[in-house]
């Protein structure tokens, strides 16, 4: 079987993977740490190739779980932007540098840390959520998404001035990011990350990825999130920083 073997590579997707299956447990906000960790290892573009089967068994976990529980109108406005938004990053991806897609992610982990740690977040919340603000919003979220699998906290600045219930929250997130993911599949195939390599490599993580997605169901609905996001944030936007530099001694040279 041909996998990816190097050890630094397994040793910055294990816990990437774990933080994916959490937060499409319902956590939120935990899967942006995974594309950033796994670009320690390897390209950002490879590593979204290899998260796409791993994403889409996930929300087909988390789809039955939270079945009962979504925002039907959210949906409607917020899924065409997305569209628009995965095709755009298509374009983006297929003809800009490792470097500057490393640069962008970490650039959207450091605003998002930013953005929770300087109450950002509670002046967005102030404001109506409007059809305008859903499509772009949906656009942005495609974007980030798509080259770094970081499209929460778009999605989230829209979406939490409704104020809807913690269930119909996570249901309506995972509904759109499952949208999402499975947009995702036609450009990366040919962007040629749906390797056999690449594939491969994921079926050898999916039964981790399976495990700590049931893991972030079964915690959500029994356990705050706090705990988690105080160390988390931390690591992103550690994680951000080192990105940030990365790319700009490589465009640099």
């Amino acid at each position: 079987m041909s996998i990816i073997t190097d050890p630094l590579f397994y040793l910055a997707t294990i816990p990437a993977v774990t933080a994916l299956g959490l937060s499409k447990g319902g956590f939120s906000g935990l899967g942006t740490l995974a594309v950033p960790l796994m670009a320690l290892a390897i390209s950002p573009v490879q590593a979204m190739g290899i998260l796409v089967p791993i994403l889409l068994t996930q929300d087909a976990v988390t789809l039955w779980s939270y079945r009962r529980t979504w925002d039907a109108g959210i949906l409607k406005v917020m899924i065409p932007g997305q569209i628009a938004g995965v095709c755009l990053a298509w374009l983006v991806a297929a003809y800009v540098p490792d470097a500057a897609i490393r640069l962008a992610v970490g650039a959207i982990a450091v605003s998002f840390t930013l953005n929770h740690w300087f109450g950002i977040g509670a002046l967005l919340r102030e404001s109506r959520p409007s059809t305008l603000a859903g499509l772009a919003w949906g656009g942005v979220s495609g974007i980030a998404s798509f080259l770094a699998n970081s499209g929460g906290p778009p999605f989230q600045i829209y979406v939490l001035p409704r104020n809807l219930p913690k269930e119909t929250f996570v249901g309506t997130y995972s509904v759109f990011f499952a949208s999402s993911n499975v947009l995702k599949v036609v450009p990366y195939f040919m962007l040629g990350q749906l390797s056999a390599t690449n594939v491969q490599t994921s079926l050898t993580l999916l039964p981790l990825a399976i495990v700590t997605n049931i893991a972030g169901v079964w915690l959500v609905r029994r356990t705050p999130a706090e705990f988690f996001y105080k160390v988390i944030y931390i690591l992103i936007f550690l994680i951000g920083l080192q990105l940030i530099y990365s790319g700009i001694v490589a465009i640099g040279r």
